[in-house]
């Protein structure tokens, strides 16, 4: 089974000038994929996981999720659709004053009752499930801090924390490692790969170290101005590729030589759609 299908898809930024942002891409990802975007900045990366996640409207080709067009749904049927997708970006919202226990339990709302959504602010449903979340991502121990509290490599885990929650059957991951040291790196993408593979869920994460999306992900689709640059598993992968993708601009670096400011603060945390 397929979860996306694209053919000639092409995306459009908003606003007046209506500049394309992908074109004509063709791609096929079966469910239970796990897959790598990589490119330089600019590329178009963003832009596909947000359409992928139906958050932005192709201009023109067609888009296929889960066997279904979602733009010939009507919108109840298409908001059905996206609890089987999640979007976690790169500066995910939460609300700051928000205890962390409740932003990721906020990944349950699609399946509560408006009752039951309601008194968890209060009183959270399952605060154990929330723990576990945490957890897997070492930050158990913030269940019960405020959200502007967390530093911001704290909350980019706690918005993941947060996926893990949610049903959803594809995992649209942007640059979940910005503000996370090398250890914290390497432990946050084998948990979402080992969640993914846990539920057979299709797992795409954009991210700009190369060399962890080459030692994490079977898959490399590389971008580059709007185009496919290159769609192959990553053994067929070679530094003279790479070293093309990234022609004029010089790749994120790999994790052990990435500086980390602790103080950094990254405003917002997971999106669930």
């Amino acid at each position: 089974m397929l979860t996306y299908q694209l053919q000639e898809l092409t995306v459009r930024h908003p606003g007046a000038a209506q500049q394309a942002a992908l074109h004509s891409l063709n791609l096929s990802i079966a469910q239970g994929e796990q897959i790598a975007l990589i490119g330089p900045s600019g590329a178009g990366k963003t832009t596909l996981l947000a359409t992928l996640a139906l958050a932005q409207q192709p201009a023109s080709g067609s888009l296929q999720a889960f066997g279904v067009t979602p733009w010939q749904l009507s919108h109840s049927e298409r908001h059905r659709l996206r609890a089987q997708l999640f979007l976690a970006p790169q500066t995910p919202p939460l609300p700051p004053r928000q205890r962390v226990v409740t932003a990721v339990l906020a990944a349950r709302l699609p399946q509560w009752s408006l009752w039951r959504a309601l008194a968890s602010l209060f009183k959270p449903a399952d605060p154990e499930a929330a723990w576990q979340a945490l957890s897997r991502f070492n930050l158990g121990d913030k269940l019960y801090s405020r959200v502007d509290r967390l530093s911001g490599g704290e909350r980019q885990r706690c918005a993941l924390a947060r996926l893990l929650l949610s049903p959803a059957q594809a995992l649209l991951v942007d640059e979940p490692l910005s503000a996370l040291d090398p250890a914290l790196s390497s432990l946050t993408l084998n948990t979402l790969r080992d969640e993914a593979r846990q539920r057979n869920a299709t797992l795409i994460c954009s991210l700009h170290q190369v060399e962890l999306a080459l030692a994490h992900f079977p898959r490399i689709v590389a971008l580059r101005d709007g185009r496919i640059a290159f769609d192959l598993p990553r053994e067929q992968v070679t530094p003279a590729m790479i070293a093309t993708l990234y022609q004029g601009e010089v790749p994120a670096a790999p994790a052990a030589e990435i500086a980390i400011d602790p103080l950094a603060v990254i405003p917002g945390a997971g999106a669930c759609l």
